[in-house]
């Protein structure tokens, strides 16, 4: 009983068959259909391997979001070179709320050389290439967004040489945090002095001849530090044509959520405009000498998430190029087999004309003359 129910289940099976078999004394084979299969194989390979690197391969999405955190604190990490020595120049930042940050809440006055060592003139020189090309492509933030966290680090590298030459320039870094509104932060002459009206900087002391706002900016962001990301104004270097030149960077600041799959962090994304122009009051061109970043944050939030294409979509990709070649070369071989029958069809046609055989009364026959016997041999 059990064989005969198992007989008719395996007739039922064989009746739902979608694909049936064809014996194989019904196969013909041919040289074209081999070599079609042999293309159609080499292809399916060729795209097999290529939709696998794009598998392996992940991609960046942006969400954009109103940034409802007004409380919290923002973050700038400054590492600044000014060729003025430090007793000279003081740092601060003042915001709209008119709270003034002094550089002693967080920031190093150290005394440097301002030229640099040639392995840090290599440093800067590629720094500066790769700042070249991230303006000219656009995309390749995506690939520095991945490597967060994995490449080497930007940071400017301790000098090889060791110059006996005297400090002739000031390195202030270190990070302060301030409110989350627009605000200024300014090198300038002299040290901050507050007061209730603002603050002012105690610059009476120091020459005019002395002032000297070239700068390098070795590193500027804003929020979390994360090793590997190249913000726009690293490796950054002015040379001041004149004593009293005021040199200005516009920043706008974009709150920033990174999620790859090597780190999940809140930073700061920023686009800036700079401008520079020698103070001159008698030609009306007014201001103080200094080097000022005057930073505003934006109301949108960006959420940067790596992705990565999910495998069961692989495996229909992959099903729809085997499938899709299959179909094709078969449609495509078939087509050509009947170009070529039509064209030897022709000529085997052509091969049997009609020919006119002349008869005793003066007419003509266009029918194909008899085979005779001496035409047999």
């Amino acid at each position: 009983m059990r064989r005969l129910n198992r007989k008719k289940t395996l007739n039922l099976m064989k009746e739902l068959d979608a694909f049936p078999k064809v014996p194989e004394s019904y196969v013909e084979t041919s040289a074209s259909g081999g070599t079609v299969s042999l293309i159609a194989f080499t292809t399916i390979a060729f795209l097999t391997i290529m939709e696998f690197t794009v598998y392996r391969d992940t991609w960046m999405k942006y969400e954009y979001e109103v940034d409802k955190d007004f409380t919290s604190k923002l973050r700038i990490n400054i590492d600044i070179t000014v060729a003025m020595r430090c007793q000279y120049v003081g740092a601060d930042v003042l915001d709209l709320a008119e709270t003034m940050v002094t550089s002693a809440d967080g920031l190093i006055y150290e005394p440097v050389i301002f030229d640099l060592s040639p392995q840090q003139k290599e440093w800067q020189r590629m720094l500066q290439l790769i700042q070249s090309r991230l303006q000219e492509e656009h995309s390749l933030q995506d690939v520095i967004f991945k490597s967060a966290f994995k490449s080497a680090s930007t940071a400017l590298p301790p000098r090889e040489d060791n110059s006996l030459q005297s400090p002739d320039a000031c390195r202030i870094h270190g990070h302060l945090y301030v409110n989350k509104v627009a605000g200024n932060f300014h090198i300038t002459v002299g040290k901050a002095i507050p007061h209730p009206r603002g603050h002012a900087h105690l610059a009476a002391l120091v020459s005019h001849e002395s002032y000297n706002f070239s700068h390098r900016i070795d590193h500027l962001s804003f929020g979390e530090l994360i090793p590997g990301i190249i913000n726009p104004l690293d490796g950054t270097e002015k040379i001041a044509s004149n004593h009293n030149q005021m040199f200005q960077y516009f920043i706008t600041v974009v709150p920033t959520k990174l999620h790859t799959y090597k780190i999940s962090a809140e930073t700061h994304q920023f686009s800036v405009t700079e401008r520079e122009r020698v103070i001159n009051h008698a030609a009306g061109s007014h201001g103080v000498s200094g080097i000022f970043m005057k930073y505003d944050i934006s109301s949108l939030m960006v959420t940067v998430t790596e992705q990565h294409m999910p495998f069961w979509q692989f495996l229909v990709r992959l099903c729809g190029i085997i499938g899709g070649i299959f179909s094709t070369t078969g449609i495509l071989h078939g087509f050509g087999r009947f170009v070529a029958e039509v064209i030897f069809c022709r000529f085997r046609l052509g091969s049997y004309r009609s020919t006119s055989v002349p008869l005793p009364d003066g007419h003509t026959s266009n029918h194909l003359p008899l085979m005779t016997d001496n035409s047999m041999h």
